[in-house]
């Protein structure tokens, strides 16, 4: 039986620990002040910022560095708009110096998002496994988002990466977990931490990700865009814990036939009553 101990069950990235197991993003809120409040609901221990949305200064990003609270957040900047591995580095490291700006000098983590398929925002395997082997030898923590491949997942892993994070769905789709058979195979095979980033619509789905054994989650757009995004946020974050909690308890064993809840013994005869 596993013992189940909340305050040693940290998600451990590298030489950083997250008590926290739901990541979540910066864009699409409606306002900078229910991000805030979005993000304190959450009680996300690590958010994503797109260094190039933010170097832009692209519509709801304007502030947002200023708007944080970095000494209590770990920055995730990610190359989120770039169509290849050269352009995926070169944002890798403008990210490095963002975190710098952040006080997080020590900060190497990069979301590694090579994107060149603008209608499906596909993640592109061969520029995002060159791109990773080189940011790998560069020092950097790489957290890299891919498409739900158990084979890609594992030579991600053999370069270095920190992690993996495959797509449950399309990118803001809300569809939820399209590619379960998949997530399950890189999850049972993977020594580093999993990541399901990206699909994830309601919060039972968050749930069902953790059941599975992900380490954690990655949550923007049905936060972001629901009717309450505070509350959302409130939602996902408890079923996260709820997921992870279930995962080390073990589930019930699924049977072909049915199973009594009650005892069978010393039932009375009905010949005797």
């Amino acid at each position: 039986m596993v013992q189940i101990s909340k305050s040693d069950d940290f998600l451990k990235i590298k030489d950083r620990s997250f008590k926290s197991r739901l990541f979540i993003g910066t864009g699409k809120y409606p306002s900078t002040a229910l991000m805030q409040e979005s993000l304190l609901r959450s009680e996300s221990e690590m958010v994503t910022v797109a260094v190039r949305r933010i170097q832009a200064a692209e519509t709801g990003h304007e502030g947002l560095m200023e708007t944080i609270n970095w000494s209590k957040v770990w920055m995730l900047p990610n190359t989120a708009g770039c169509c290849n591995a050269d352009e995926a580095i070169r944002v890798a490291r403008l990210g490095r110096e963002l975190a710098k700006i952040a006080n997080q000098g020590e900060n190497n983590f990069i979301k590694l998002e090579v994107i060149p398929d603008k209608r499906h925002l596909l993640p592109d395997p061969f520029g995002t496994l060159e791109a990773a082997e080189k940011l790998v030898k560069e020092g950097f923590t790489v957290l890299p988002y891919i498409n739900a491949d158990p084979l890609l997942a594992k030579r991600l892993e053999e370069v270095g990466c920190a992690t993996v994070m495959p797509l449950g769905s399309p990118i803001g789709s809300g569809q939820g977990l399209l590619n379960q058979a998949n997530i399950a195979m890189i999850i049972e095979n993977a020594n580093i931490p999993v990541v399901v980033d990206a699909g994830i619509g309601v919060p039972s789905e968050a749930a069902h990700a953790m059941e599975m054994g992900a380490d954690a989650v990655l949550v923007n757009s049905a936060i972001a865009l629901s009717g309450g995004p505070a509350a959302m946020a409130g939602a996902m974050a408890k079923a996260v814990q709820a997921g992870r909690e279930a995962f080390l308890a073990g589930r019930l064993p699924r049977r072909s036939e049915a199973s009594p809840s009650s005892p069978t013994s010393g039932l009375v005869n009905s010949k005797e009553s």
